[in-house]
C-alpha cells in the first residue's frame, strides 16, 4: 500500500514537471514582440555564418568634474571616503561627452555613461561599469559596454568590453586608456581610449 503511493506521487511529479515544461512552451511560443523576433533572426544568422568582424576604435572622452556643466556627479560615500587616501567607497555616476579628437569642441562621436566606484583602499582604484553609446558616424544607435578594474594612476590602463548592442552584439575585446589632459583650475579632464573589439 505505502509502495503503491510512492509510486502515485512519483507520477504526479512527473505530470507536474511535464505541464510545467509545456506551459513554458506555449508561452515562449507566444512572445510575439518585434524585437524578439528580429533578434532571433539575427542569432540564427549569426550562427549560420559564425564569422566574427573587428574594429579597432579611438576617441577622447571629455570628463568635466566639477563647474555648472559638470558630467560627473557623486551619488553616494561610505562613512570612511572623506578621511580616505583614495576616496574609498565613493559612487558617482557620468554622462561624458565622446569626440573625435582631444578638443573639447571636436566632433562629438557619442557618450560615456555609467557607474564609477572608488574601490580600492590602499591606491586609486576604480571599479567602472561604462557604456560607450554611439550617436553619429559607422556606429551610431550601437553601444559597448567596458567593465573592471581601472586603476587610475597608471598609464596604459586596460578594461575589459565585455557585451555590446546594435553593430557590436556578442562583442568582446578590452580598451586601453590614458589621460591625455587634466587641467586643475577648471577640474576638466580628456581621457584617451583604443578600444580593440570583436564582434558579430
Amino acid at each position: 500500500m505505502i509502495e503503491l503511493h510512492f509510486n502515485q506521487l512519483a507520477q504526479m511529479e512527473k505530470l507536474c514537471a511535464i505541464l510545467i515544461l509545456f506551459s513554458l512552451l506555449i508561452a515562449n511560443t507566444y512572445a510575439t514582440s518585434k524585437e524578439a523576433k528580429d533578434a532571433e533572426k539575427w542569432f540564427q544568422k549569426y550562427l549560420s555564418q559564425r564569422k566574427e568582424k573587428v574594429a579597432k576604435l579611438h576617441f577622447y572622452i571629455q570628463d568635466a568634474l566639477g563647474g555648472p556643466n559638470a558630467t560627473l556627479w557623486e551619488v553616494a560615500r561610505s562613512e570612511i571616503t572623506s578621511d580616505s587616501p583614495t576616496m574609498f567607497g565613493q559612487v558617482s555616476v557620468l554622462d561624458d561627452k565622446i569626440t573625435a579628437e582631444p578638443d573639447r569642441n571636436s566632433e562629438e562621436l557619442g557618450r560615456a555613461q555609467g557607474l564609477i566606484t572608488s574601490a580600492d583602499l590602499r591606491v586609486s582604484g576604480l571599479a567602472m561599469n561604462m557604456n560607450v553609446v554611439f550617436t553619429s558616424g559607422p556606429y551610431n544607435g550601437s553601444t559597448l559596454c567596458i567593465l573592471g578594474r581601472n586603476p587610475i594612476g597608471s598609464t596604459n590602463r586596460e578594461l575589459p568590453i565585455v557585451g555590446g548592442s546594435g553593430v557590436f552584439r556578442m562583442a568582446r575585446g578590452f580598451s586601453i586608456s590614458n589621460t591625455y589632459s587634466y587641467d586643475p583650475v577648471e577640474n576638466y579632464g580628456v581621457l584617451e581610449y583604443t578600444v580593440y573589439v570583436f564582434y558579430a
